[in-house]
């Protein structure tokens, strides 16, 4: 196990233009914007128990279930992602907003500690009764991360308080002790938010339920989710299960036994996240190997080339081995953002670079794609193909990817550092400044660069007084040629272990590290399984997954366009886009459209010349309705 732990982001100031840019938007726009619609779809007035009910905003499906039944998690990641706003910068409306919040959830809590507002206010005989379909743990908690997070920053105890007393309701109700249910929640959630509470407290029975909640899940006979259901007195097997089987909530065998990634994507990163977190609190091997099977599987098998996870609307998530259409991939949001959440967990297991790999590149491509350049549009979906007519939206009937990438932005400076006693290792890059306590003594150590548009990065290391301590530099593991000098005097890169370069040394005041990571335009090219994309290549730049636009690519839709195997991939810095981006440019070929009369004929396409250029997949959609495609067909 690793003995490195991550940064606080509060530690982590953002200098760079990427994440500052990012982080000032989501500061200034999304969070104001997402809390007045939190207002104007009743969600927030949903908190005061209204009665009678009101109608229905969101109409039950026919198979019984609303959306609604999961607005109380909408609340808690929104509070959330503006605590983590509060950690940057002090705002008395956005305290005030959330105080106002936390008045509504104490008056809603009943006298036993049960909090959860869809069945306060309409279904109070029915609690407990549905944990496969209906939320409950999942929405407490999503309520408890918002309740941590905003106790860290602001030190404020009363929501924190609330919540501690609905576990001890949820303690009191399930486990394996006598009259107690043997229960879980069909979506995974409460889980990690347990963990995070056990680290903040240090409470063993925080940890102990976050065990019994991971050990119970998929053990039967009987299963307990069929346990409820006849208990509710249906008698088919998976009635109102619009599913159909219990790999949905990856609870159809013990996760020890797991070795395949199925079901709802987000469900399962959620899962893993928490597996990681006991596997390295408790030292748990079997725990620690099944998530390094399940994390093989994803890695091999199952995720789209920007980290996207999930081709199935229909599931939300996993089908088979090598399922990864373009045009209608799911790809939700969230689940790229759950990715980024045990990619981190992975990494602090091993300290093992190719989990830093698949952070940045979740973090770059399927997670901030989805959400807009001005911060109040979102995707939930993300395919990788279009046609021109997805649109990003202002808001959703469920709208779990808003907030989820909020708080990841707001958090993100999170990602780029850890420490352990005698050293600190270098994740990410992008223009960071930091003060740390290393080796008993504090450093201040400020990263320079304006990653991901360049790999030239440099390190400005300044302890109190010359201290020895490792300084570990991840190589990522896109990047071959990798040069990095101390104070000019060149340093073997041949030495990395597990994508770091471990460097230790006496450190002085003014030390400087050079990194320079080389990023060519370079072609992917899918496994032959993937028969969606036979034929074609992606283009990638340093951990920028690259797509083609139609308004960069004037002429028709973009999947007309051809790359030559042969043709030079140029980079073109963009300052008059978007802040300033680097496009790639190749001399190509496109099929003629012009003189094509009928649908079908005998005679084949005429191609002419063209110039491609493409624009970092996040960044798509930004710039009105227009045809996109990820994956280019490849000519000789």
């Amino acid at each position: 196990m690793s003995r490195y732990s991550p940064v606080n982001f509060p530690d982590v100031r953002l200098e760079g233009q990427f994440w500052h840019e990012r982080l000032e938007t989501v500061l200034t726009r999304t969070i104001p914007s997402q809390h007045a619609k939190l207002a104007e779809n009743t969600i927030l007035a949903s908190l005061k128990l209204p009665q009678p009910p009101p109608p229905l905003r969101f109409p039950r499906h026919a198979n019984g279930f609303t959306v609604q039944v999961f607005w109380d998690s909408d609340v808690g990641k929104w509070i959330e992602a503006a605590s983590y706003a509060l950690a940057h910068r002090r705002d008395k409306d956005i305290e005030d907003k959330i105080e106002a919040i936390v008045d509504d959830f104490e008056k809603a809590q009943a006298p036993d500690g049960y909090l959860n507002c869809w069945y306060l206010g309409h279904e109070p005989d029915k609690r407990w009764t549905n944990l496969r379909d209906n939320h409950e743990m999942y929405n407490a908690g999503h309520l408890l991360e918002g309740a941590i997070a905003y106790f860290r920053v602001t030190g404020r105890r009363r929501w924190l308080d609330i919540m501690e007393r609905y576990l001890e309701h949820i303690y009191s109700v399930f486990g394996t002790g006598p009259g107690q249910k043997r229960g879980y929640d069909g979506h995974e959630e409460i889980e990690l938010a347990l963990m995070k509470l056990y680290y903040l407290t240090s409470d063993r029975k925080h940890l102990d339920f976050a065990t019994y909640l991971i050990n119970e899940r998929g053990r039967q006979p009987p299963h307990y989710f069929d346990v409820e259901r006849e208990a509710r007195g249906e008698a088919e097997k998976l009635q109102r299960y619009t599913q159909g089987n219990y790999e949905y909530s990856q609870s159809h065998k013990p996760v020890r036994e797991q070795d395949k990634v199925v079901g709802h994507a987000v469900r399962a990163m959620y899962l893993y996240t928490a597996m990681a977190d006991l596997a390295a609190e408790i030292g748990d091997a079997a725990l620690k190997h099944a998530c390094e099977v399940l994390w093989d599987d994803v890695m091999e098998t199952k995720m789209y080339v920007t980290a996207g996870l999930g081709p199935s609307a229909q599931n939300e998530g996993f089908t088979h081995d090598f399922d990864l259409p373009n045009q209608t991939a799911y790809a939700e949001t969230c689940a790229s953002v759950a990715l980024i959440f045990w990619a981190q967990r992975m990494l602090h297991l091993d300290l093992d670079g190719k989990y830093a790999d698949i952070l940045e590149l979740a973090m770059f491509n399927g997670a901030l794609s989805g959400l807009s350049r001005d911060g109040e549009q979102y995707f939930y979906a993300n395919p990788l193909e279009s046609d021109g007519t997805p649109t990003r939206w202002a808001w959703h009937t469920c709208p779990c990817c808003t907030m989820n990438v909020s708080r990841l932005v707001a958090s993100v400076g999170g990602y780029f550092l850890s420490t352990a006693a005698d050293g600190v290792a270098f994740h990410l890059y992008g223009g960071i400044d930091t003060e740390l306590e290393i080796a008993g003594t504090t450093v201040a150590l400020r990263e320079i660069s304006t990653y991901p548009w360049s790999g030239a990065i440099t390190i400005e290391v300044d302890p109190a007084v010359p201290t020895i301590f490792d300084l570990k530099l991840r190589i990522p593991g896109w990047c071959t040629g990798a040069g990095v000098s101390v104070n000019g005097t060149p340093v073997d890169v041949s030495g990395a272990v597990n994508g770091y370069l471990t460097i230790n040394r006496d450190w002085f005041k003014g030390d400087v590290v050079k990194l320079d990571l080389p990023m060519p335009p370079v072609r992917l090219y899918a496994h032959p399984g993937v028969i969606m994309d036979a034929g074609r290549i992606a283009l990638k730049r340093g951990p920028l997954v690259y797509c083609l636009e139609e308004i960069d690519n004037p002429g028709g839709r973009v999947q007309r366009l051809k790359l030559p195997r042969s043709a030079e991939l140029r980079t073109e810095t963009r300052a008059d886009l978007f802040d300033g981006v680097v496009t790639l440019k190749a001399d190509a070929l496109a099929i003629r459209e012009g003189d094509w009369q009928t649908l079908y004929r005998s005679t084949p396409p005429q191609d002419e010349t063209a110039t491609l250029t493409a624009l970092p997949y996040y960044l798509w959609a930004n710039r009105g309705q227009g045809s996109m495609v990820v994956w280019v067909p490849e000519v000789q």
